[in-house]
């Protein structure tokens, strides 16, 4: 098995900050309720509130892939479509 792991950061812009921190709970419980999924977390910065930390693991690339694919269609996926992302993905085996 490759494990996937997902580490970066987050840029939200301001008109939609409210919106993605009021989205954000649920997308954080559905993810960690994926098979595959190891650890996800996602945390707001103390110096910046539009940067948000992400970290994710996942056991294989089929559960990360069913990730990214599940997100794109999620309320979570419509509510970040102006969030500039940030992401290096590496793959362990």
């Amino acid at each position: 098995m490759t494990k996937v792991t997902l580490r970066g950061y987050i840029v939200v812009p301001e008109a939609d900050l409210h919106l993605v921190k009021s989205e954000l709970v649920k997308h954080i419980a559905l993810t960690r309720a994926e098979k595959g999924c190891l650890t996800f977390e996602v945390i707001q910065s103390d110096t910046n509130p539009r940067q948000f930390s992400v970290y994710e693991e996942f056991t294989d690339k089929e559960s990360f892939g069913a990730h990214q694919a599940r997100v794109k269609q999620s309320r979570w996926g419509e509510v970040t479509v102006n969030v500039e992302r940030h992401y290096k993905i590496t793959e362990e085996s």
